[in-house]
């Protein structure tokens, strides 16, 4: 039996901008068509403007935990990177669901209607399989579920301790021990629901031998999915892959196959000149994640440059440091006047596309992020009634909100947040608060 369901939107983004009064009507979570109509009539009421679903494009589920405890001292990504494993090396499939549901339902409050999620934590301590050897990327799935959001699970491939280094301590939990090892669990992952689908994942070219690229690619092409990595996040990678094969990691992925529309680099900070036309002429996307790059004190990455160059971009909130969206497009365009000392590089219309189609693409996902006839039933409302966005003209929001203005979210036509209260995870706070407290 069929679902039909009309919302009307005060303003609703639409591709060409925000809109005035307009009624979207949906059936089993797709929408079938979009008009002007002066008021809501019999429809649902959504106020504010209503954006479609964003996509968090690149996240580390169990890095939440860490929030708030990195700004002690000084510091680098490497002395973070101790604190993490020490995370990491005490989750099980139990705790990791908790954590991860809490999350993702933080997500879904932010305006987040789909996550990839950058996976690697695959096996228990000293790297023993569990009797289901993705008994962690389920809990994953079954959290997602639990959130009301869809997943996209990148599966990672994760080999080495460095160039050349065999893997140690935690990383054992990480690793299958050569690509086939890898490849053969991934394909033994089957996920329940079509909320969640597989991607592939590239930990990094110092993770994965330049020998092991190829398998990684051939899986992903196979089966159709997207596949992701983590490029030049750090000047020291950089200059450990030129020791190690004379060239840099965005120049090895390219000669093994690993560039192209499918894939998406993440961070992309510490790019060579002649990385960028690699990058864009082949049509491979970039997804920033300016809070926590900012936050580990990683660079700024050369956005605009990238955008010019024909990368697409989308954003992610990889380390969770913040949550939001919002806070991601407006500091790719922050920092970007920062390193430049040049104002409007990207305009509203391009931070939303990063935030929304750009990174439901990046995942598999490319009947989402907009709102129009045969899009997921995705909507995100947000209010205009505080003082923060108060006198701010419905196509600037973008550059002014926060998640704290999302009032009401709807993912493939089901209404996950009412009024800023997660329907399935109203104690969303102390369900936060304990999983955080049992892991440190």
């Amino acid at each position: 039996m069929s679902v039909s369901t009309a919302y009307w939107c005060e303003w609703a983004w639409l591709p060409g901008g925000p809109v005035p009064g307009v009624l979207v009507e949906t059936e089993d979570g797709r929408i079938t068509s979009v008009s002007e109509v002066d008021g809501p009539g019999d429809a649902q009421r959504l106020g504010g403007l209503v954006l479609p679903g964003m996509a968090n494009a690149h996240s580390h589920a169990f890095h939440r935990a860490l929030r708030g405890r990195t700004s002690g001292g000084k510091g680098t990504f490497w002395t973070w990177r101790d604190q993490m494993y020490k995370v990491a090396a005490r989750l099980d499939p139990e705790s990791y669901h908790r954590l991860a549901t809490a999350v993702f339902a933080e997500m879904a409050l932010s305006g987040m209607t789909c996550v990839g999620e950058f996976h690697y934590l695959h096996h228990a301590p000293g790297g023993q399989r569990y009797s289901d050897p993705n008994a962690m990327g389920a809990a994953l799935a079954q959290a997602a579920a639990d959130a009301g959001i869809r997943l996209t699970l990148l599966d990672t491939c994760y080999l080495a301790g460095g160039f050349g280094k065999p893997v140690d301590g935690v990383q054992l939990r990480y690793s299958d021990g050569d690509v086939s090892g890898w490849a053969g669990r991934v394909d033994e992952f089957k996920p329940g629901g079509d909320h969640v689908r597989a991607g592939a994942a590239l930990h990094s070219v110092r993770a994965v031998p330049a020998e092991a690229i190829p398998g990684v690619v051939e899986w992903a092409g196979g089966a159709g999915a997207p596949l992701h990595v983590h490029l030049s996040e750090q000047r020291a990678e950089n200059e450990a892959c030129l020791a190690a094969h004379g060239c840099t990691p965005t120049q090895l992925l390219a000669s093994h196959g690993a560039l192209g529309e499918s894939t998406t680099a993440v961070h992309a900070t510490h790019l060579a000149p002649g990385d960028l036309p690699l990058l864009g002429g082949s049509g491979t996307g970039v997804c920033l994640c300016p809070t926590t790059e900012a936050d580990l004190a990683d660079g700024i990455g050369p956005a605009s440059a990238l955008a010019v160059a024909g990368s697409p971009l989308s954003v992610g909130s990889d380390g969770h440091s913040v949550i939001d969206q919002f806070a991601e497009v407006q500091s790719v365009e922050s920092y970007t006047r920062l390193s430049q000392e040049t104002r409007g590089n990207f305009t509203p219309a391009d931070l939303v596309t990063m935030a929304t189609v750009s990174g439901h693409r990046a995942l598999g996902w490319s009947d989402a992020g907009w709102i129009g006839a045969g899009a997921r039933a995705d909507f995100v409302a947000v209010g205009l009634d505080s003082a923060r966005l108060a006198g701010v003209p419905p196509e600037a929001v973008v550059s002014a909100a926060s998640a704290d203005d999302v009032r009401d979210v709807i993912v493939d036509g089901r209404r996950v947040v009412r009024d800023g209260i997660h329907q399935s995870v109203p104690d969303l706070a102390e369900r936060m608060r304990a999983s955080v407290a049992a892991l440190l």
